[in-house]
């Protein structure tokens, strides 16, 4: 191993400034039952573009330093500031997940095992050149399978996953997908596919609907469309689908999703309630493309409900022999159902050039960027 490893980190301070910089930090001594990784791939997940910006105000961003070392501040708005005072002055690493190799373990024959292995780990603070995780931490990906393949395999495919499971724990037959041709819905549409799962895809774009009809998507409907609202009730309709996961988050959808739901358990009827159905509907949000209000439109009766949906805590509630069957299949479809596909590549320093901060931050559906630490 080398002496030199480096790693991303994002503060705020109390005068309201988000700093982003590169720090030259020790390398990890791993414990009993810890190993060492040398990260060589880091995807860019939303939910990391949430520590790395925070509250911060991009458009003020301004790039300093060098090009192998830039610094990027930007402005909080004040009014922001009092619930991030648990981060003030606090360099927070950055990085949810990420693969590599491991080149050091500890004592234990668990963490002795992956000595040489290519190992996925989710923990936090991946974008950095070597980290020490628990084995537990540790996803060990089959023979063959490269750093940059394995990137991927807990935030999106376990959210996939987790969808499905939630599905089929709460009583629900088929599901809606908002934001339904990017990479996670993508997933979750091959998932779906192969379990048998009716999923009705929500998308913006007419190419984005031939992209899911080429995986053989059955169901895919276009909220752009004029006859977005009759398409949607008409799909519901046919699958029966009460739960929906919605990473927009601001806006009306998870309303209009509620609403057309509403529709499809109302149209046989014979009397008419103030209190509407008494079919559940249930919508999940787990992401905040949009950071506007949620606007609902309530005439979709008193049996519903709208949630906040989280990986880690979805997991806690599946159990564990659930989730350890979850890991399994993505360590063995990694390359097949769970693939993820990256249209950008950049280093370390690259994360902090302000061309790709304005590239990545856009969130668009289809553009996946992979971080590569040892660049």
């Amino acid at each position: 191993m080398t002496d030199t490893n480096i790693q991303l980190t994002s503060t705020i301070s109390e005068n309201g400034k988000l700093t982003l910089a590169l720090k030259n930090i020790e390398m990890p001594q791993p414990g009993p039952d810890e190993v060492v990784v040398r990260l060589e791939a880091a995807p860019l997940n939303p939910s990391d573009l949430g520590v790395l910006f925070s509250a911060a105000d991009i458009s003020t961003a301004v790039q300093s330093g060098t090009v192998q070392n830039p610094v990027i501040t930007a402005d909080v708005p004040a009014q922001f500031m009092p619930t991030l005072k648990t981060r003030v002055d606090k360099a927070t690493p950055v990085g949810n997940e990420g693969a590599g190799t491991v080149v050091a373990a500890g004592s234990s024959p668990a963490a002795q095992a992956l000595i040489g292995k290519t190992v996925a780990v989710i923990g936090g603070g991946t974008y950095r050149q070597f980290i020490c995780a628990n084995v537990q931490s540790c996803l060990e990906l089959k023979e063959g399978t490269t750093a940059k393949e394995g990137a991927s395999s807990f935030v999106n495919p376990l959210t996939a996953l987790a969808m499905v499971e939630t599905m089929r724990a709460e009583g629900h037959k088929a599901i809606i997908h908002a934001a339904a041709a990017s990479n996670l819905g993508q997933m979750l549409n091959r998932i779906c596919i192969a379990d048998g799962i009716d999923l009705i895809n929500i998308v913006r774009k007419a190419e984005q609907e031939t992209l899911l009809r080429n995986m053989g998507a059955k169901y895919i409907v276009n909220s752009s469309s004029d006859s977005f609202l009759s398409d949607l009730t008409a799909a519901i309709i046919e699958t029966g689908a009460t739960i929906a996961f919605d990473p927009i988050g601001g806006g009306q959808l998870t309303s209009d999703i509620l609403n057309c739901m509403e529709v499809a358990a109302t149209r046989d009827m014979k009397e008419h309630t103030i209190y509407g159905s008494d079919t559940f509907k249930q919508v999940y949000i787990y992401g905040a493309l949009d950071r506007g209000p949620i606007t609902l439109n309530r005439n979709f009766g008193f049996a519903w409900a709208v949630n906040g949906f989280l990986l880690f805590n979805a997991l806690g509630k599946l159990g564990t022999n659930t989730v350890m069957a979850m890991r399994e299949r993505v360590a063995n479809e990694i390359t097949t159902t769970f693939a993820s596909h990256y249209t950008h590549e950049v280093s370390l320093a690259e994360v902090l050039h302000l061309k790709s901060i304005a590239a990545y931050s856009k969130q668009a559906t289809g553009e996946k960027y992979l971080i590569k630490p040892q660049a």
